[in-house]
């Protein structure tokens, strides 16, 4: 058994963080719906609830996966970014969307977000670097 987890296995240590639904759609809204308020993230569709909410929120702030910082326009309100580390979660997030694109009951309205660059979906490279620049607030050198 590994020091880190039930075992040092890639995919379970990846599961361990991101094993359960609400972590990566919390990543999700940040990344793509411009989520970065306590109160954003709380209506979303799927629901979830306050106390799941600050679990994870703390969980991805621990795992450098996330950033909170005060908000200059509300003081008693945080912000929450991406870092370069929850950002490079955005390849895996792109495969899962083309794995339901192909296999799973997609709404229509998700259905643009979801087309799998191969049929002439999104670019990842060109959303990162968008990405880097609305969470990190200048082109990263990796852009």
């Amino acid at each position: 058994m590994s020091k880190h987890g039930k075992s040092g296995c890639p995919v379970n240590l990846g599961l361990e963080l991101f094993g359960d639904p609400w972590t990566l759609l919390i990543v999700r809204d940040l990344m793509f719906g411009g989520k970065r308020h306590f109160r954003d993230f709380l209506e979303s569709e799927e629901h979830i609830s306050s106390n799941i909410l600050t679990d994870r929120l703390r969980l991805l702030t621990a795992q450098g996966i996330v950033t909170r910082s005060e908000d200059p326009a509300h003081t008693q309100r945080v912000l929450y970014h991406l870092t370069e580390k929850g950002i490079a979660l955005l390849p895996i997030l792109m495969q899962i969307s083309e794995w339901s694109y192909r296999y799973a009951p997609v709404d229509e309205k998700y259905r643009p977000a979801a087309v799998p660059r191969a049929d002439g979906g999104a670019d990842t490279e060109a959303m990162m670097a968008t990405l880097r620049a609305q969470h990190l607030g200048e082109q990263h050198p990796s852009a």
